[in-house]
């Protein structure tokens, strides 16, 4: 079976991964928030390096045990653990070259240029969405300007008490939109 790359994101209802002036502290940090399950699915993450640096500023690193990959063209990114390495390669390059190895799915997290590179690439397999219930108003949005359009199939779907909803889509290559 071919290793999966999962688009994991975490969003407002208007569709912000980052408030104003990046502001993240709306986020949902307790059990409640479906976060807990998806550390288990994968063993990697692609990420860009404005992600990972979030990420290393988190009170607990979020991705323990897990090899973390930065994609990014700059070479100031400070790596923190064995676990972790960062390239240049593109995207697609990367993905193939994991989807060649046995292992579990892979997390792609980063912001929306990254997210619109992998949608480009076509490496995104599925897209794990955790809506969170506050509108933002503005900010940084999932997917930047001058993604292409895609079509989806939702596989699942699960709401929590907090009234966060977590949404699994699968691309759907080569598919026409259709309106129903």
């Amino acid at each position: 079976m071919t290793r999966r790359a999962q688009l994991f994101a975490a969003t407002s209802l208007d569709g912000y991964v980052a408030g104003p002036g990046g502001d993240r502290s709306w986020l949902f940090h307790d059990a409640d928030s479906g976060y807990s399950a998806f550390p288990e699915r994968i063993d990697t993450v692609l990420t860009d390096a404005c992600a990972y640096e979030s990420a290393l500023a988190l009170p607990q690193w979020p991705y323990a045990g897990r090899k973390v990959i930065v994609l990014t063209p700059r070479d100031d990114v400070a790596i923190a653990s064995a676990d972790t390495l960062s390239t240049s390669r593109p995207v697609a390059d990367v993905v193939a070259e994991l989807r060649a190895r046995e292992g579990r799915a892979m997390a792609l997290v980063g912001g929306s240029e990254f997210v619109r590179d992998c949608f480009a690439a076509g490496v995104i397999d599925d897209v794990v969405v955790s809506i969170h219930p506050v509108i933002l108003g503005g900010g940084t949005p999932l997917v930047a300007t001058g993604t292409r359009c895609i079509a989806l199939a939702l596989v699942h779907e699960r709401r929590y008490p907090s009234g966060l909803v977590q949404l699994v889509y699968r691309v759907e290559r080569g598919a026409a939109l259709t309106r129903g």
